[in-house]
Formats: C-alpha cells, sequence, structure tokens
C-alpha cells in the first residue's frame, strides 16, 4: 500500500489513520510544480485528477477522495475502532460528518490559499469559516471529539483542517475549544509519527 501526499494536504488525514490503525504502508511526496512523486513516478498518471491524496493499494488499484480513503482503511482493519459499523445509524452519523468537513471546511480555504484571489473572496471565506467555527465549538465544548467520546476518522480530518489556520494566519484562539482540540488531536501519536514523517514537526 502506497500514500501519495504532499505536507500537511488533507492527504495527512489518511496518512494519521494509516498509522492509528497500524497498517504496513509506503508513502510517496507529490511536487505539483513537476507532477512527479519523488519516486520518480508521474502523479498525473497515479491520479488524473491531479491531486492529493491517492492511495495504491496491494492489488494496484488507486483510490481517491480523502473521505472515501478514510472509510476504506477504517473498515480494512475493524478493530482499530476508528469508524463505526456499515449499516448503522452511527456510521451515517461519520458519512455526515465527513461530508460537512468536506464542503462546509475544507473548500471554504481554496480562496485563501491562492494569490490570485481578490481580498473579497479571501474575506468572505474567512466569514464562512467563522461560522462554522462557532458551530463547530459549539458540538466540541461538549465532548471531545465529533462523534462523542470515540475518536474516528472524521477528527483525523477535521484536525487537518483545521491545522491550516497555522499556515493561514487565522488565529484559532478565537475559538479556544478548537484550539484545545487541535492540540489534543496532535497530541496523539499517530498525528505526532505523521506530521513528523511529513516533516511538519521536529
Amino acid at each position: 500500500m502506497k500514500l501519495y501526499y504532499f505536507p500537511g494536504a488533507c492527504s495527512l488525514a489518511a496518512h494519521i489513520v494509516l498509522r492509528e490503525a497500524g497498517y504496513a504502508f509506503d508513502l510517496d511526496a507529490v511536487d505539483f510544480g513537476t507532477r512527479k512523486t519523488a519516486g520518480g513516478e508521474d502523479f498525473q498518471k497515479v491520479n488524473p485528477k491531479g491531486y492529493v491524496p491517492a492511495l495504491r493499494l496491494d492489488d494496484g488499484q488507486v483510490l481517491t477522495e480523502v473521505g472515501t480513503l478514510l472509510q476504506y482503511l477504517a473498515d480494512q482493519k475493524p478493530e482499530a475502532g476508528l469508524a463505526p459499523k456499515l449499516g448503522t445509524m452511527e456510521r451515517y452519523r461519520l458519512m455526515e460528518w465527513l461530508n460537512f468537513i468536506s464542503s462546509e471546511i475544507h473548500k471554504q480555504y481554496g480562496p485563501l490559499w491562492s494569490e490570485k484571489s481578490p481580498e473579497e473572496a479571501k474575506q468572505a471565506a474567512r466569514d464562512q469559516l467563522a461560522r462554522r467555527f462557532d458551530y463547530l465549538s459549539g458540538i466540541l465544548g461538549s465532548q471531545p471529539h465529533v462523534m462523542g467520546d470515540r475518536y474516528t476518522v472524521a477528527d483525523a480530518y477535521l484536525f487537518t483542517v483545521l491545522n491550516w489556520c497555522n499556515f493561514l494566519n487565522i488565529d484559532l484562539g478565537k475559538w479556544p475549544v478548537l484550539k484545545d482540540y487541535v492540540a489534543r488531536i496532535a497530541a496523539r501519536p499517530g498525528a505526532q509519527a505523521a506530521m513528523k514523517a511529513e516533516g511538519l514537526i521536529q
């Protein structure tokens, strides 16, 4: 199994889950300037969509889209307890969270990463993120994880996108509940190992 990643991108969520679940896997970093990987592959052939994460399975198939990867990895190692059982209401709640994180948080950062975005678009993105952060603070103010007491793949994903605030001058101190949540998830061994491997921390 091989994870194609870019340091700190949403692929970090899959990287964390690979470590949390105890997988044996390889890493291959993607250079988006050259579209080559550190291992010498043409990434456009690996994932014609052109973005990470991409996960090459042991049978050679390539799986993409972070929410799908996270559920796949959780389902292959059910003993790790990173996702509720398929078909249960709790699993649909997990899907609900993964979709919310993807569409309402992850994608809102888009204008903030682009130098071509006008300031009006960037401010609109910040305002929308602030509303979502208010909502998350209400949830995480009364429970340690998005699904309650249980850590799931949704926490790996939410942590990853909230961590982007550190690179975009968004002060999470305005949302102390979220700042504490990020610190708590970052301290987990899986997150620590993944971030060290990606060169994000020493």
